[in-house]
């Protein structure tokens, strides 16, 4: 019954009150987006995530000055009548952490800088007793500071991220998934050898389809060494607008979907109250699936559902094969309308046997279905088909009816963002009353370029802000948005600050990061290009820098 919708049962973590894991439901929670030190500027803040319906906010704490002043916050929400759980967020400072677990309710740490140096793309050589001794160093480090934790009743976050991985990671398992779930492993064994179990797994990334893989890999890994622990689940640096919640939902969407996550943050270059309703939104819809039917079916042989490859289809025209995936759709922004000379489209739904359609070397599928699982049913069947040696190209196609735009925006991505990164991706077909033929054809291409599997238009990888934001992000990122749009198929990045700027927008092509009040630099690649200038100048040096490599490209 491997697509039916189940949760996976992880331990409860009492995070201040709020419980995570066991059979609550998804916790959502945001983060301030100003200084710590601004204690009515933070309160107020907390008070709109909570009125939102968020459930536990964090805060950053660059050093203890900002842990110490999170429990003034604190007592100034209770004041309020506001009992919301905080946690501090740490990257470099081991001291902040200890000053905030006297402060906080769960104190977030960075596998990837908590006892080794930031990140910098160093490669450096260890025998495996040099290795040894530096897991020995992490126990060193850990230890006192679970004791502090269990003294004061406070939980903690490890919480790695694809852009501060440690060059000592690094340099043994390189930039990849099965990196990211090493450096969590080695602080978690810790956690089990000293009995610190109140604990919350978080691993992430601004590549969506790295952030998918990495987490299954990791639940993996953690089922291998008979550890639940929950899991807090995010894409990070998704962007704003309609991009951003396309990109979240189709990342937290289908990992939800997959009956993984205890708790989620969206993040969105916003005001960080409305990251709450999208994550509202997404979590609401997975949930729907609990009661759905069982479905019956397991996958076709040779299926990795780790790391899902693209199912392999015949190529009809320009559909399936090693072609790009299809938009479906009435818009002159598709590809294709439901009519082709180039194709015979034979429509099915999930309760007919793959095997009795009557298929050619010009038939493509258009699957639908009405099951409430609608992910888990076109996976079994498209499976079934695939173990029956149908080759014919699939494309899902799922009517959202008279669903509210923003809504169905939302569950088209959680849908179809399932579908496409689990290999079912030979085209996007969807059905809405309330989106234009141009806005379905709009919301199929950021899809799929959210999956990283078609490249239409520039990406934006931004980070949400917080108080360790050096300039306005939201106001520098529309200035940066407004200037680029038009240069189809770049990935261009815009950070405020260091702690996973260069290592998060390492595949972008341009990178916008914050280097001090006022200064910022900008990265070509993974290369710094300009330090330390004017905030106000770097827009437009920004884009200096990519006509100057268009042109000599």
């Amino acid at each position: 019954m491997v697509f039916t919708y189940k949760r996976r049962r992880s331990r409860e973590v009492n995070v201040g009150g709020v419980t995570i894991g066991g059979d609550n439901p998804v916790r959502l929670q945001s983060m301030t987006s100003l200084s710590t030190m601004d204690t009515e500027g933070c309160v107020g803040q907390c008070r709109r995530i909570v009125d939102a319906g968020g459930e536990i906010v964090r805060l950053t704490a660059q050093g203890t000055r900002e842990a110490e002043n999170i429990g003034r916050i604190r007592q100034r929400l209770l004041e309020e009548g506001y009992d919301v759980p905080l946690v501090a967020d740490i990257h470099f400072n081991p001291k902040a952490a200890f000053a905030a677990a006297l402060t906080a309710q769960k104190v977030r740490i960075n596998p990837g800088n908590f006892v080794d140096p930031g990140r910098t793309f160093r490669q450096l050589e260890f025998s495996d007793e040099e290795y040894a001794a530096e897991l020995h160093r992490i126990d060193d480090t850990l230890t006192p500071f679970l004791e502090l934790c269990r003294k004061n009743g406070v939980a903690i976050r490890l919480g790695v991220n694809h852009g501060s991985l440690s060059d000592r990671i690094m340099s043994r398992y390189g930039d990849t998934p099965a990196g990211m779930v090493e450096s969590v492993m080695e602080f978690l064994r810790v956690c089990v050898k000293r009995e610190f179990f109140d604990v919350v797994i978080s691993i992430k990334a601004s590549n969506v389809a790295v952030m998918v893989e990495t987490v299954r890999r990791l639940v993996k890994a953690m089922d291998g060494e008979k550890m639940d622990f929950p899991l807090h689940l995010g894409v990070t640096e998704a962007g704003d607008g309609e991009d951003g919640r396309i990109k979240s939902a189709v990342g937290i969407g289908c990992l939800l979907a997959e009956g993984l996550g205890d708790t989620i943050r969206v993040s969105l270059s916003e005001d960080p109250e409305r990251e709450i309703p999208v994550a509202r939104a997404i979590a609401d819809y997975v949930a729907l699936r609990a009661d759905a039917p069982e479905i019956a079916g397991n996958y076709c042989e040779g299926f990795d559902p780790i790391a899902p490859q693209r199912r392999e289809s015949a190529t009809v025209g320009k559909i399936g094969g090693t072609n790009l995936p299809v938009v479906i759709g009435t818009s002159e922004k598709a590809d294709f309308p439901l009519t082709s000379d180039v194709a015979s489209f034979v429509t099915a739904t999930t309760d007919d046997k793959p095997e009795s359609l009557n298929l050619d070397e010009k038939s493509v599928i258009i699957l639908t279905t009405n099951h409430p699982n609608p992910t888990g049913a076109i996976q079994a069947w498209v499976h079934r088909a695939s173990a029956a040696g149908i080759v014919a190209p699939i494309i899902p196609c799922l009517d959202y009816g008279d669903t509210e735009a923003g809504l169905a925006i939302i569950h088209a991505s959680v849908d179809f963002g399932a579908l496409l990164l689990n290999g079912i991706s030979d085209g996007i077909a969807i059905k809405s009353s309330t989106l234009t033929p141009d806005e379905i054809a709009d919301l199929s291409l950021s899809i799929l370029q959210a999956a990283r599997l078609r490249i239409s238009k520039t990406e934006y990888i931004s980070c949400p802000s917080c108080g360790r934001t050096l300039f306005d992000l939201q106001t520098t990122l529309r200035r940066v948005k407004e200037a680029t749009a038009h240069l189809t198929g770049l990935k261009i990045a815009v950070m405020g600050c260091i702690v996973n700027g260069p290592g998060e927008m390492a595949d972008a092509d341009y990178g916008y990061v914050g280097a001090g009040v006022g200064r910022v630099s900008l990265y070509k690649g993974k290369q710094c290009v300009l330090k330390n200038i004017p905030a106000e100048e770097a827009v437009d040096r920004l884009l200096e820098l990519i006509k100057c490599t268009m042109h000599n490209a």
